[in-house]
């Protein structure tokens, strides 16, 4: 065996070696990349899922708002009350369908489950407990 088929065998088990540790290489890739792959879609699946349950609380929140004076235990007749909706769900007129006189003036939040008030709602509550409340008549 001459210097140049020396030279050429060494080369070919080298490229060899090579090639099989590139194929070895890109199998690993293609995995972890399927791997990866697979854990966006699990992932987006439960983002997804997360943001209909969401929708549906929402949407169930504004439909119970407007039975709600409808419902059992509403502090005043559906007919004393105006809707508003921001930054309070309803502005209720206590006596006024029986007697066109006003008992009273309510300011009424519905909550379902375990929401909370926003910090609007916190602020516009505290203003009424604090009597910061007045009556502006305004002419055009």
């Amino acid at each position: 065996m001459n210097y140049f088929q020396k030279i050429q065998s060494i080369f070919i088990n080298h490229l060899s070696a090579f090639t099989l540790l590139f194929a070895v290489l890109t199998v690993i890739f293609l995995v972890l990349l399927v791997v990866q792959r697979l854990r966006f879609f699990r992932k987006m699946k439960n983002i997804r899922g997360d943001a209909v349950k969401r929708s549906r609380a929402v949407l169930n929140g504004q439909l119970t708002e407007q039975i709600a004076p409808f419902l059992p235990n509403f502090p005043c007749k559906p007919c004393d009350v105006q809707f508003l909706g921001k930054p309070v769900d309803f502005v209720a007129f206590t006596g006024l369908s029986d007697s066109d006189t006003v008992d009273e003036i309510l300011f009424i939040e519905v909550k379902t489950g375990t929401s909370a008030l926003t910090s609007r709602e916190k602020q516009v509550r505290k203003a009424v407990e604090e009597g910061r409340i007045r009556y502006v008549e305004y002419r055009i």
